[in-house]
């Protein structure tokens, strides 16, 4: 398990230095200077850690907010900030009538790193200070690792948002232990997360389509109770940024909805990357048994978290839960609803490609064990003997990086 691995892990978090144009020795002087506003402001300066789609999407949004809070955004490779100053703007591309594109330049960009510039200023995250406000837009498997290498420059007065698809790891009671252990004094950051229904497909470095339009849900997993300054100011932005359609939510409902993406995730990112075909194709009926896969993959899922709402464990989210709201929430998470639901949204993003279909055809990691992986290591840990075995070769497939026939993946899967 993961939190294992941090427990045991006692070393002290790294110096880092924040990488500038300045500090590109290859760039001429003309074409390094930084803006004079990279340091102003720390209280209300967002900084946008790792720049995909969803990175993209939020500091677009966040950018044309009418109280203009400056805005960092931060690369995770040298490429990446040469690659800025030759070209220095976020491009966001919609489809209306036509397609239209629209660009936002007015950023810092930085990279932090445990490598020191042999030029320019030194300088680390937030000139060494706490960081305020920092949105975590990497992919789920980097999320908390980046929290953990940054944690020199977080506190109680930090607030932490994570985007990713998935659940949010820090959900009681692991998230609990996460916090004792790497924040023993102060008890760290606020942290929040965000459901994100838009559709959004990589054009280039910097570069998105917002394919198709949906919103944002953002609340609270964890609160510092001691802190001065809670997760207000930037939640308050998130949920007011133009082009995100955001809403704030208790962490409760918080918690449903992180569940339901899951679900979804679990079955269309997975299936669509194996099959190689856009969002709608895999809801095709074609009479080669496809949805008999989507039913299995629902019904294990419904089980698992049918089994998760009854546990103690959930109490610490939910709060104190008589048996009508646990018959509410199971009746939610129940198979009818749940196919329901993923049938929906397979509608209502038909024309997308999805996220993991997008890592495969790029070369790059997949998310499946922060989906699909989740079901399987939630059902071992509520250890209710449910069957998961689906989910289980569908894990197998995507990291074995199979491309198959319809009937091929039925085959497969369901041996008929």
């Amino acid at each position: 398990m993961w939190l294992q691995s941090v427990l045991d892990d006692t070393t002290q978090p790294p110096r880092l230095y924040a990488w500038t144009p300045e500090n590109l020795n290859s760039m001429k002087p003309e074409s390094r200077r930084s803006s004079p506003s990279r340091l102003s402001d720390p209280a209300r300066r967002i900084y946008i850690l790792g720049l995909g789609n969803l990175g993209r999407l939020f500091a677009s949004g966040l950018v044309q907010h009418h109280s203009k809070p400056p805005i960092t955004l931060v690369v995770h490779r040298r490429e990446l900030l040469e690659h800025w100053v030759s070209s220095p703007a976020i491009e966001i591309t919609r489809k209306g009538s036509c397609l239209s594109t629209v660009k936002f330049a007015d950023f810092d960009v930085e990279w932090w790193t445990s490598e020191k510039p042999v030029s320019g200023p030194l300088s680390e995250p937030a000139s060494g200070k706490a960081i305020n406000n920092l949105i975590i837009a990497t992919k789920a498997s980097d999320a908390l690792p980046q929290v953990d290498k940054l944690r020199k420059y977080l506190d109680s007065n930090s607030t932490v948002a994570f985007t990713q698809n998935g659940m949010c790891k820090l959900w009681p009671p692991l998230g609990n232990a996460y916090i004792h252990h790497r924040f023993p004094h102060d008890g760290g950051p606020n942290f929040i997360a965000c459901v994100t229904t838009h559709g959004v497909l990589s054009l280039g470095p910097f570069k998105s389509m917002h394919a198709s339009m949906a919103d944002v849900s953002v609340g609270p997993v964890l609160r510092n109770p001691q802190t001065g300054r809670g997760p207000e100011y930037l939640m308050d932005l998130i949920s007011e940024a133009p082009d995100l359609d955001g809403r704030q939510v208790p962490t409760p409902q918080l918690w449903i909805l992180q569940l339901e993406k899951l679900v979804v995730n679990s079955i269309i990112n997975p299936l669509t990357a194996i099959l190689r075909c856009k969002n709608g194709k895999l809801f095709e009926r074609k009479g080669d048994n496809v949805s008999l896969v989507i039913d299995a993959l629902v019904q294990e899922a419904s089980n698992v978290l049918v089994d998760l709402i009854r546990d103690s464990s959930s109490a610490q989210v939910i709060g104190d839960m008589d048996q009508a709201v646990i018959d509410e929430l199971v009746e939610r998470f129940s198979f009818p609803r749940l196919q329901k639901m993923v049938l929906n949204v397979g509608e209502k993003v038909k024309h997308n490609t999805s996220s993991m279909l997008q890592d495969v055809l790029a070369g790059k990691q997949t998310e499946v064990r922060h989906f699909n992986g989740w079901i399987v290591e939630t059902a071992n840990y509520l250890n209710r003997g449910q069957d998961v075995s689906t989910h289980e070769k569908i894990i197998s497939l995507v990291e074995g990086g199979k491309q198959m026939w319809r009937r091929e993946l039925v085959q497969s899967v369901l041996s008929i």
